[in-house]
């Protein structure tokens, strides 16, 4: 099925090789770049999969998105963007990332123009065939240098992660697993599969969706509400003892004085001569 998807791609929009573009002027290559479609074909699409391979994809960019805005890094992430290489068939991955690039929207990304590839792919399965994801890509993605592969399989709940040794390689390792997570050397991150999603986790802290961080603010806000009634109430019963005793200590000082002048009285009269 890869090669006869491959003698496809013969005849879909390639981009310029190297040398084509290198001879090309600052005019030209804007056209051709303008020329690319920035949409994939149904042929060149694997048919659609549902709600589990779109969700798994909107999930992790919603969270991939959330970590580097709250970051502050310039990481542009993509969801089946047509990508083009120098002289390549186009192709179109769940999801993509690069790092230390303008995070504008994007209908392409077209290597030449850019100055440079993709840093890392994941691919979602769901049903069908997995040699496209698990071998084609394996091969072609390492081929054009893509840093890190990972394949999320939804169907078995796995997920497998390659990397390239050495910039230059162009074949990939596999990423061995550390107590069920794998490392992205590419995000920073660890990922693994868990009751039945993928998560993604920075040193011991899980990532949360936006709804879900969402739902974790509001529950903090409550909290910091409910504290601050519960210090109010604190601090208005300490003020109400405190206005209680005032209150009490005036009443005896008002007693005191009452008492002393009468005491005074007694003894004036006590002491007055006698007729």
């Amino acid at each position: 099925m890869a090669q006869r998807a491959q003698e496809r791609g013969d005849a879909f929009p390639r981009a310029p090789t190297r040398e084509e573009w290198e001879r090309m002027s600052m005019e030209e290559r804007a056209r051709v770049v303008e020329s690319l479609p920035g949409e994939v074909t149904w042929d060149e699409m694997a048919m659609p999969e549902g709600d589990r391979h779109s969700r798994a994809k909107i999930q992790t960019l919603d969270v991939l998105q959330g970590f580097f805005s709250r970051q502050r890094r310039q990481v542009y992430l993509g969801t089946e963007l047509p990508v083009y290489y120098p002289g390549e068939r186009r192709f179109a991955p769940d999801l993509l990332a690069v790092r230390d690039v303008e995070t504008h929207e994007r209908d392409k990304w077209v290597v030449s123009q850019e100055g440079r590839g993709l840093e890392w792919v994941m691919e979602v399965h769901v049903g069908g065939d997995r040699k496209k994801d698990a071998e084609y890509n394996v091969e072609r993605y390492a081929r054009l240098g893509i840093s890190e592969y990972f394949i999320y399989d939804r169907a078995r709940e796995r997920l497998w992660a390659y990397r390239l040794p050495a910039p230059e390689a162009r074949q990939y390792e596999p990423i061995a697993p550390e107590e069920g997570r794998y490392r992205s050397e590419v995000l920073g991150l660890e990922l693994e599969v868990s009751e039945g999603k993928l998560q993604l986790w920075a040193g011991n802290a899980l990532l949360l969706e936006s709804h879900e961080l969402l739902v974790r603010m509001k529950e903090t806000l409550e909290q910091v509400r409910q504290r601050a009634q519960e210090e109010a109430r604190r601090r208005e019963e300490a003020e109400r003892r405190l206005a209680e005793e005032a209150r009490r200590r005036e009443e005896a000082e008002r007693r005191l004085t009452e008492l002393q002048a009468e005491l005074e009285r007694l003894r004036g009269g006590a002491l007055a001569p006698k007729r």
